[in-house]
């Protein structure tokens, strides 16, 4: 995870407060036919018992240990941590687990320990670092273990009370109460393309991989990160919403090798408070389109350049992360209806998103053999490796990767990550363009999101 204060550790959110009035167990699940706010204490500490023994024989602790080095064919070699502890969730009855991509990041060995202590060995199917998720299969399952379903209604409010259940301190699983705090955070520097749910829960090491439950005794949420300066609990924690986890789950159940996350092909700005005022909006509200990607979804569906988006599907879109999450969470060639303000007046278009076009193999990298990149491994960027390399998928140019050490691009200056966009002012559209890249060229380069221009040496 990347953060400023954001520590991406065991995010486990265990919040509980309020007892449903009645409630029926259906299926292994409490079903509430009557929700009302507890009166008194005796009526929320009778509301914990009944949801717990639903939803906590489903949760798990997990142990990651070895070192694991990973070989990629364009960031070249490198080694993961020694070992890891965090939490995970039961989702198949044939053993199917859920956790944070980073809980197993690089690890060789992983082992589940269920509630009631029996153990499991488990090997990585899928794991989506974008939404930082894992799904685990557990090895030499006989019987049907306890699971939690997956509520992915988004039917939430903020002020629900949930509980949230794990292995924080590795002191053996807790429980933990709280609300949710927000819906739909999304800039948080966790993810850009997550929409997260924010609860107080105390969320403490170990937790990472944990469950969010709500009432119900239901999945809603995998607990992430936190906001701290300490390490420990602030009372601000995130966790990844269920209809993303359940998401990463279809397709790493469906033998996915990665997520395919369709797009609109559009980009855009928040609407700020002056541009609110010059639209005629009562609040600051929506997405102000700055980029079209020709022939794209959105393209195809009429979505113009200073158009405003204001919801997906009737959720509430309001920057690029919350677009980015409402269209990914979407099966591709999925219809969705985009509402948008254009001149002053509302309308709704109709697009079929679709996975970003292009191919995402960084195997295809090819190495420079002579000229000022020479050493460099370059590969032609397209949306989908833009976007699977964290970057623009509008960008363009050739993506620097892995840097021989001693070469003549390492000691120009350049560096993994740079992007090349132009050679004496003609934009670069493919790698040939940088074969025999001689001194005297003038370069300019994507870094940081800063363009450089120098005069090769």
């Amino acid at each position: 995870m990347k953060t400023h204060v954001l520590i991406a550790i065991a995010a486990l959110t265990v919040s509980a407060c309020g007892a449903p009035a009645d409630t029926q167990a259906q299926d292994g699940v409490f079903a509430e036919t009557n929700r009302v706010t507890p009166g008194d204490a005796g009526s929320m500490k009778a509301s914990f018992a009944p949801v717990v023994r639903t939803a906590a024989p489903a949760v798990v602790n997990i142990s990651a240990r070895g070192v694991q080095t990973v070989r990629d064919p364009f960031w070249g070699q490198f080694s993961q941590p020694t070992g890891s502890v965090g939490s995970g969730v039961i989702v198949r009855p044939e053993g199917v687990v859920v956790t944070n991509a980073h809980v197993i990041a690089g690890m060789s060995e992983i082992k589940v320990v269920l509630n009631d202590r029996r153990e499991f060995s488990a090997r990585v199917i899928l794991a989506d670092e974008r939404s930082d998720i894992a799904v685990l299969q557990l090895d030499g399952v006989e019987e049907r273990l306890p699971t939690l379903s997956i509520d992915d209604r988004e039917e939430q409010q903020i002020g629900d009370l949930v509980l949230a259940i794990g292995n924080p301190f590795g002191v053996g699983q807790t429980v933990t109460n709280g609300i949710i705090s927000a819906l739909n955070r999304t800039e948080t520097g966790i993810s850009d393309s997550g929409s997260f749910i924010q609860t107080d829960a105390a969320i403490n090491p170990g937790n990472s991989g944990g469950a969010l439950v709500d009432m119900d005794g239901e999945l809603i949420g995998i607990n992430t990160a936190i906001f701290s300066r300490s390490g420990s609990s602030s009372g601000v924690g995130f966790a990844v919403p269920a209809s993303m986890v359940r998401q990463v789950v279809d397709s790493a159940v469906g033998g996915a090798r990665a997520v395919v996350r369709p797009w609109l092909g559009i980009k855009g700005e928040s609407v700020t408070a002056e541009r609110a005022r010059d639209l005629g909006l009562e609040r600051p509200r929506g997405l102000v389109v700055t980029g079209v990607y020709a022939g794209g979804p959105g393209a195809r569906a009429g979505l113009r350049e200073g158009d405003v988006i204001t919801a997906v599907d009737g959720a509430e879109v309001n920057d690029q992360g919350g677009l980015n999450f409402r269209i990914g969470t979407r099966a591709p060639d999925t219809a969705v209806q985009v509402e948008i303000l254009r001149n002053g007046r509302t309308q709704t278009l109709s697009a079929r998103v679709q996975p970003l076009p292009g191919d995402a193999d960084v195997a295809r990298a090819v190495t420079i053999q002579q000229g000022a990149l020479a050493g460099a491994q370059v590969l032609t960027l397209n949306p989908a490796l833009a976007d699977a390399l964290g970057g623009d998928p509008f960008a363009s140019g050739v993506i620097i990767g892995r840097v021989a050490r001693g070469s003549y691009a390492n000691r120009i200056g350049f560096q993994r990550g740079d992007v090349v966009v132009a050679v004496d002012g003609r934009p670069v559209t493919s790698t040939q363009a940088l074969a025999n890249l001689g001194r005297g060229a003038e370069v300019t380069i994507q870094r940081g999101g800063q363009r450089v221009t120098g005069v090769m040496r």
